[in-house]
């Protein structure tokens, strides 16, 4: 491919509209998401087709698709729209939070943690409106790598040079079964002699299910089906229905146990601890909005100054989560 010889046939606004047309996944749609009219965004779109001198969409009577130019194009243009919006953001709040903060976190860490935080913040600084996106912790870290939140609760351990990870709590991870089930042997033996033993678990890419996935590789249990659930109120109400068990945050489970609908037993030596961190892009463009959330997050769960987080985080020598 011959190098583009002018610097400004490739602008800012060709990348926004081409992303627009990648997400929606055709020239009308796009041109409804941007408020513009459909002539518009063709314009656009073959402007920088020309400029780099290659398709970047195949044309269906269904919409478009990305071709490989397109693909390898499209991480850019989303990077070059997150870095405008984010000037815009810089340049009008001043010190004032304002604005928007795309957040994520995972289902159970949003029901029990988050909460009491957002309250918190909200309160503070009613400006900021907070988008929440719920998702298992792989999910969550691939929207942060692709901009499209800017920080998430995720379950350790991790480690990524792009993402700055700090601790943020510990929560153990404990069976949860049905009320018969007395031990953490009695599990066991349950999972190893009925065929149609079954373990609840969210989709694929969660950490809780690959914690207890690896507890089933470790005692043989391969055989063991899986049902997967979307929401952690499907996945509480089967375990008590005596559908399957489940690994969930003690925290959790033990209202469920004190009130006799589950029974709770603990993994050995320690293997039921799990870290929750928020991670962010190292290279973030720290918005007020979020610097104060930071400080919130800091204050609520008793962390050390911003410093110190740091420098602990640096120390910590996690590993990827697979």
């Amino acid at each position: 491919m011959a190098p583009i010889a002018d610097r400004d046939v490739m602008n800012s606004a060709d990348l926004m509209f081409f992303a627009a047309v990648a997400e929606a996944g055709g020239i009308g749609r796009a041109a409804t998401v941007l408020n513009t009219v459909q002539s518009n965004v063709t314009g656009r779109i073959r402007a920088l087709e020309q400029a780099l001198r290659t398709p970047l969409f195949y044309r269906g009577t269904r919409g478009v698709t990305l071709t490989r130019a397109g693909e390898r194009l499209l991480p850019y243009a989303t990077q070059v729209a997150r870095l405008l919006a984010d000037a815009e953001q810089a340049v009008l709040s001043d010190e004032t939070p304002r604005g928007s903060l795309r957040l994520g976190s995972m289902e159970t860490t949003a029901a029990l943690r988050l909460p009491r935080l957002l309250t918190t913040y909200t309160g503070k600084y009613p400006e900021v409106d907070i988008e929440l996106e719920l998702g298992p912790t792989k999910s969550l870290i691939a929207a942060v790598l692709d901009r499209k939140i800017e920080a998430a609760f995720v379950s350790g351990p991790i480690s990524q040079d792009d993402l700055t990870a700090v601790p943020v709590l510990d929560e153990e991870l404990v069976l949860v079964a049905g009320t018969k089930l007395r031990s953490h042997d009695e599990v066991v033996a349950m999972l190893a002699s009925k065929q149609e033993a079954r373990v609840l678990v969210f989709k694929t890419g969660c950490s809780y299910r690959l914690r207890l996935e690896g507890f089933l590789g470790a005692h043989g249990l391969v055989h063991v089906r899986r049902m997967e659930f979307g929401t952690l109120d499907g996945i509480i109400g089967c375990v008590e229905a005596g559908m399957g068990i489940s690994l969930l945050p003690r925290v959790v489970a033990e209202p469920m146990q004190r009130s006799g609908r589950v029974s709770i037993h603990a993994l050995p030596d320690g293997a039921g601890i799990a870290q929750t961190l928020i991670v962010y892009r190292r290279d973030s463009l720290l918005t007020a909005a979020f610097e104060r959330f930071l400080d919130c997050t800091y204050e609520l769960f008793d962390l050390l100054p911003k410093e110190g987080l740091e420098l602990a985080t640096l120390r910590t020598g996690l590993q990827v989560a697979e």
